[in-house]
């Protein structure tokens, strides 16, 4: 049965008329094969419709680079996510069912630059929010950089600890989480117990996630990361101690013994475990809102990648939406994204700068954020490219991804990453240009030591095989000598590269880069990355030691 003749007549409104033709997908030009195995789905649609909508669809169709690949693979989205988002294009009307399709969605609309979508979805987390929710929110604010969600998340987290820490959701949150919680000066506990017990708790059920033996102390301390040493024991009686935390797997009996002795003397003779908390000082508990306004609310520790955002959201944000949009899958500078330019200084885009305390040997640089990011853009590029020492071609079947750990002896800013295009190999299923190009779709992030995202980006480019294209990050990122950060891409084009076995100390403009530092030393597949883009300012060179 064919469709309907003259249906336009019956369709008073253009959402009408867009609803219909995505449920019937006449006249569709374009379709998407969306999802991961086995629950992919292809889904069709039209690209005017689409690219009127979004500037992500305008140049993947009409661009200088479009895409010509059909179906297009969308693999980091779950169908009913992109169909949720195709509903809204079509109709601008959304239906958020679900805690988990708002967060999907929300990824997905930051994707194809849908703001208003954006602002929909986090309101709809915003008014779902409940304890269960809260840490999950949270990490999916912070992954995302939606600061504005940070900080709600923390604050009921905050007023709702004791709740939280019971909530069965509570064995699957982060350890970065954790360690944020556990960071805060107030909290709705009653004593530091509470804290103890949840991380003991975790503790054992993140050993069975990663088939270790939650048995084992060494096990149950290797997953914790630095939480435990959070936890303000001193604030315990010596019994509560010595009834709970001193027989505790997690400690060693020496540790126990060290804290015990603290808790009962000031006087100790020997200091507390290295690392572990000398705060006295029990943490206050926040009081309740009152009429809709927070009461005496706590002040939380925002992490710094995000701390001037968070500062932006008391007033700039409501008069510059765009602003909460900064992170997209094109690489544009918030001051192009429809503010203010003048409204923005570089300490926005390059927060970590303003921390001198934490970074002295930037302060004597520049007293001014518009020098620092002068000294950035004015300052010489460097590629710190790694040498192959043995080579062998990879095939990409659909994604592949990798990573390499690194630290460097001086601070550097990293702005990004090198990586190899694909190889002309013989039965590469990709097809190419007459002139030997083809288009690549990269994603690539770059993390702390705890696993924090600093900065990430969505990177799509006309590649030649054969070469090595850059990848530029979201922002720039400061990087602390000694410290170890951990750099991964993901390829989402099938087809050969190249990599193999890489030198894993070079230098560079006289940075001294380790490469595989921890337990990744020596992997064939951490070759694909090859070059690691920076800067560092000129006053690093008269760093005192």
């Amino acid at each position: 049965m064919g469709l309907p003749c003259d249906w336009q007549i019956s369709k008073q409104k253009v959402a009408q008329r867009g609803r219909y033709l995505l449920e019937t997908g006449q006249w569709s030009d374009c379709k998407f094969i969306v999802g991961q195995e086995p629950q992919q789905q292809i889904l069709e649609g039209h690209k005017l419709f689409l690219a009127m909508s979004s500037p992500v669809f305008e140049a993947m169709f009409y661009g200088s680079m479009a895409e010509k690949t059909d179906p297009i693979p969308i693999r980091d989205v779950q169908p009913e996510a992109f169909k949720t988002l195709l509903e809204y294009i079509y109709t601008d009307k959304v239906d958020l069912g679900s805690f988990e399709l708002a967060c999907e969605l929300c990824y997905c609309a930051k994707k194809y630059m849908l703001p208003f979508l954006v602002e929909e979805c986090t309101k709809f987390l915003w008014s779902d929010l409940s304890p269960n929710k809260a840490c999950r929110a949270y990490e999916f604010a912070k992954l995302f950089e939606e600061p504005v969600l940070m900080e709600k998340c923390l604050s009921i987290i905050c007023t709702k600890t004791n709740e939280i820490l019971n909530e069965p959701s509570w064995d699957e949150v982060e350890v970065g989480t954790i360690v944020t919680i556990f960071d805060q000066d107030e909290l709705q506990i009653d004593s530091e117990l509470e804290l103890f017990a949840a991380i003991e708790r975790w503790a054992k059920a993140e050993c069975v996630r990663k088939s270790m033996n939650p048995s084992d102390p060494k096990a149950l301390r290797s997953v914790t990361g630095n939480a435990l040493t959070k936890i303000r024991f001193l604030t315990l009686t010596p019994q509560q101690f010595a009834d709970g935390p001193g027989r505790s797997l997690l400690f060693s009996e020496t540790e126990a013994f060290y804290i015990l002795m603290n808790i009962s003397s000031k006087q100790a003779s020997n200091d507390m475990p290295e690392g572990f908390s000398t705060n006295p000082i029990a943490r206050k508990k926040p009081r309740h809102t009152q009429g809709g306004l927070n009461i005496g609310m706590p002040q939380f520790k925002v992490p710094k990648s995000l701390e001037f955002a968070s500062l932006l959201s008391a007033n700039t944000w409501q008069n510059y939406p765009s602003l909460s949009y900064a992170s997209t899958s094109l690489n544009y500078p918030p001051c192009m994204m429809g503010s203010e330019p003048d409204r923005l200084d570089s300490s926005w885009r390059y927060p970590e700068l303003r921390d001198t305390a934490k970074n002295p040997s930037w302060e004597g640089a520049s007293s001014s954020p518009a020098l620092i990011e002068s000294s950035f853009r004015d300052g010489h590029k460097s590629y710190c490219l790694r040498s192959m020492t043995q080579q062998t071609d990879c095939l990409n079947c659909g994604v592949l991804d990798c990573s390499v750990t690194f630290s460097v002896d001086k601070n550097i800013c990293v702005i990004g990453v090198q990586v190899p295009t694909q190889v002309a190999c013989e039965g590469n299923p990709l097809p190419r240009s007459a002139d030997g190009t083809y288009t690549e779709i990269l994603y690539a992030h770059l993390l702390d030591s705890e696993s924090s995202r600093l900065t990430y980006t969505h990177f799509t480019t006309k590649a030649k095989i054969g070469t090595l294209v850059e990848i530029s990050f979201n922002r720039p990122v400061f990087i602390q000598k000694n410290k170890v950060y951990r750099v991964g891409v993901v390829f989402n084009k099938p087809g050969w590269y190249p990599m193999g076995e890489c030198v894993q100390r070079m230098t560079c403009d006289s940075v001294l880069f380790s490469f595989g530092v921890g337990n990744n030393a020596n992997c064939v597949r951490d070759g694909l990355i090859r070059s690691i883009v920076f800067t560092y300012h000129p006053s690093e060179s008269h760093e005192t030691k």
